[in-house]
């Protein structure tokens, strides 16, 4: 059989291996949630800050507090204040850019807010390094404490016949323990498990003072059964960071805890693991999901890389293309800023990846709106240099030339492009100021010669109802009186400019019928009189009809080439404009008269045929 020592010693390997698992558990849990606090530091909850002063301001706080520095809070300032800086300067960048700079030649100016939030850092790093010192020589203090502690419970615990003696130094010593918190962490899991094993022991032993020990075991039991209670309601908790701190500060104190009774030790302590397993799962599973989140987040921040990229490569023909595309990056930007972190490795990889692509597109578009700009100045210049023409021309007295040079520097200002809009309306107001100028004055000085044109107008227009008559009538004497028409047409000076074409049209179209009916009757009339000389003609000689016949063929061949020439000319005649439009009015009556001629001519020549047959 084992004595009392053996069996405390045996049951205190079987609490070692539960107080081990515990402790591996608890070491690894802690492990974690320092590495994942250090990478999501943007999960703890944070004050709001929109600028980088009153950042600053949170940092001398900490920095020249009586409070030692949280690395957590330090580490937020720190990303706060460089999300901030970055955005801040690219800001600057970007105005820069916008405003005709050249992005080579872009140099980051010196922040006199980086520069102090630097030295309030050095000051709360060299803080916070001395703490450390301070707590790490605190703990090697501690861990001398314990270790003494432990030698004097172990040496109580290995004398049976003192066990109750010396009971009252055990509580004692017991509350020292309490009180003593931090130790080196590597040394922290074997001092609890010598402590308990030693404490386990000397409470087996106690014999005399049974009632205390009991005692003792009945308060202890109800301490843990309440921090059991505790980590059992902490699954209900939303905050999964919190209720994880909550639990570590649980541990430490279950583990301060005297022991329990010997058949209720294992019980107590399953109850306890059983609320942790709860919460430690629930910490395992808030980091496995964030991790997810951040490889979704990743996807995303892909696919707008991509898409930004696709922008980027495409080519634009005009302001509006520059336009609508900058709205579909701004927009994306906007998408950007919504998604959370990326894995800590990939984070700034496609950070850089989405930037560089926002570059390359925006340093594309400034580049063809320097060109722009370029193209808008030059026709500043070209508008500018008209501008001065015409208002050196504005006080001239050459109506026609002068009218004549505007109209052109108006027809060449129609062929320039845009121009800034600051100058535009400023230039085109001073040349249509010059323009009007010279015109208002012309019109002024030809205001009597208006109403001169209007008085040939009507005097026109009653030479024309008089060849209206004629050709009703066509009175005795018509061709000479047509004539006196004509030459007195032709002296009516200029009539209005609207009205020109009009009347010409009118006159000439009259003229036409009349000289229609002359041909005619002319032509009848010298036929008539070629017969009655045919035979004075005959009477010259026996070959006398056939030179004159000869003659005539001559002539008909003439007036054909004549005709061909006149045809030929008429298909390069532009009849859209008015000046050609008269011409080919005038060559087509040519050309009619002459074929009115040829008839005239063809009938003569069969007429001296009939007259060598004797008919």
């Amino acid at each position: 059989m084992m004595d009392s020592q053996d069996k405390a010693l045996e049951q205190g390997k079987l609490e070692e291996v539960g107080n081990m698992a515990e402790a591996v558990e608890n070491a690894e849990s802690q492990v974690e949630t320092a590495t994942e606090a250090n990478n999501t530091t943007e999960e703890t909850p944070k004050p709001s800050y929109s600028s980088k002063k009153e950042v600053l301001a949170r940092l001398k706080e900490i920095a020249h507090g009586e409070e030692t520095p949280e690395k957590n809070e330090v580490e937020q300032l720190k990303t706060i204040f460089y999300k901030l800086h970055f955005a801040e300067r690219e800001a600057q960048q970007k105005a820069y850019i916008d405003n005709g700079g050249d992005p080579e030649k872009y140099q980051v100016m010196p922040d006199e807010d980086e520069e102090a939030f630097k030295a309030e850092m050095t000051i709360v790093k060299e803080r916070r390094q001395k703490a450390f010192m301070e707590l790490e020589a605190e703990k090697q203090e501690n861990l001398k404490k314990k270790l003494d502690i432990i030698e004097k419970v172990k040496a109580m615990a290995t004398t049976p016949e003192e066990a109750n003696q010396s009971y009252t130094e055990f509580k004692t010593l017991q509350q020292q323990w309490k009180e003593i918190k931090n130790v080196p962490a590597d040394k922290a899991n074997e001092l609890w498990r010598n402590y308990q094993l030693y404490v386990e022991q000397f409470y087996d032993l106690l014999k005399l003072n049974s009632e205390a020990r009991e005692y003792d075991f009945k308060k202890n039991l109800e301490a843990k059964t309440k921090l059991c209670e505790a980590a059992e309601k902490l699954a209900d908790e939303e905050d999964v960071l919190s209720a994880f701190r909550k639990l570590q500060d649980l541990h430490i104190e279950y583990r301060e805890t005297g022991p329990v009774a010997k058949e209720l030790r294992e019980e107590i302590w399953a109850r306890f693991k059983a609320a942790s397993t709860v919460i430690n799962k629930r910490h395992q599973q808030y980091f496995e999901q964030l991790r997810a989140n951040e490889e979704e987040n990743l996807a995303k921040k892909t696919v707008l890389c991509e898409k930004v990229e696709e922008i980027a490569a495409r080519e634009c023909k005009n302001s509006s293309e520059w336009d609508s595309n900058s709205k579909e990056i701004i927009a994306i930007q906007q998408e950007w800023k919504t998604i959370g972190f990326a894995p800590q490795k990939m984070n700034v990889k496609i950070f850089e990846r989405f930037r560089a692509a926002c570059d390359i597109f925006f340093v594309k578009k400034n580049e063809h709106f320097k060109e722009i700009k370029k193209k808008l100045a030059e026709n500043a210049e070209k508008k500018k240099a008209l501008v001065e023409k015409a208002q050196a021309l504005a006080d001239s007295t050459d109506w026609k030339s002068t009218s004549d040079k505007l109209i052109a520097l108006q027809k060449e200002w129609k062929t320039i492009g845009m121009v800034p809009k600051k100058y535009g309306d400023r230039l085109w107001n001073d040349f249509l100021t010059a323009c009007n100028k010279f015109f208002d004055a012309r019109n002024e000085a030809n205001a009597g010669t208006r109403n001169e044109e209007t008085a040939n107008l009507e005097k026109k227009r009653e030479i024309v109802e008089k060849l209206k008559g004629l050709l009703e009538e066509k009175p005795e004497g018509l061709q000479e009186t047509v004539q006196k028409l004509v030459d007195e047409y032709g002296k009516v000076g200029h009539v209005p400019y609207k009205e020109k074409d009009n009347i010409y049209n009118e006159y000439h179209e009259v003229l036409g019928k009349i000289y229609k009916e002359l041909n005619i009757s002319t032509a009848r009339r010298r036929l008539d009189n070629f017969k009655n000389t045919l035979k004075s003609v005959a009477e010259r000689g026996e070959n006398a009809l056939d030179n004159e016949r000869a003659r005539l063929m001559r002539r008909y061949e003439q007036m054909k080439q004549e005709i061909n020439t006149y045809e030929n000319n008429l298909g390069f005649l532009n009849a859209s404009s008015k000046k050609g439009n008269s011409l080919i009015d005038e060559m087509n009556r040519r050309v009619q008269k002459l074929k009115d001629e040829m008839e005239l001519v063809k009938q003569k020549i069969k007429t001296i045929d009939a007259e060598n047959k004797g008919e």
